[in-house]
């Protein structure tokens, strides 16, 4: 849950990858018990005291880089930034070298 930072303002919580998996099971698992999706992020989100998009972002997650949906897996997007920031790389060589 957000919590007041020194300053007075809201701070976002950093949920480290084991909670994040737990939610995504827990998520999972109930669908499975349930036979349905509805409500289920809302119900292990309100029970673990996370964030309902935020834990509905990591299923979201789960089930691309599961194959489960389409969209971009989680190793795609950290190999597409490391090709970027190559990129990027090679690009200030390249400029260095013409100057």
């Amino acid at each position: 849950m957000p919590t007041h930072g020194p300053s007075g303002k809201l701070k976002s919580r950093r949920y480290t990858p084991e909670e994040k998996a737990a939610a995504v099971r827990m998520v999972c698992k109930l669908r499975e018990e349930l036979g349905t999706e509805h409500g289920t992020v809302k119900r292990v989100a309100v029970q673990l005291g996370y964030g309902i998009e935020s834990v509905r972002a990591w299923v979201r997650q789960a089930d691309v880089d599961g194959g489960a949906k389409a969209g971009t897996t989680t190793a795609a997007a950290a190999r597409i930034i490391e090709l970027e920031q190559r990129n990027r790389e090679l690009e200030r060589a390249n400029e260095f070298r013409r100057s």
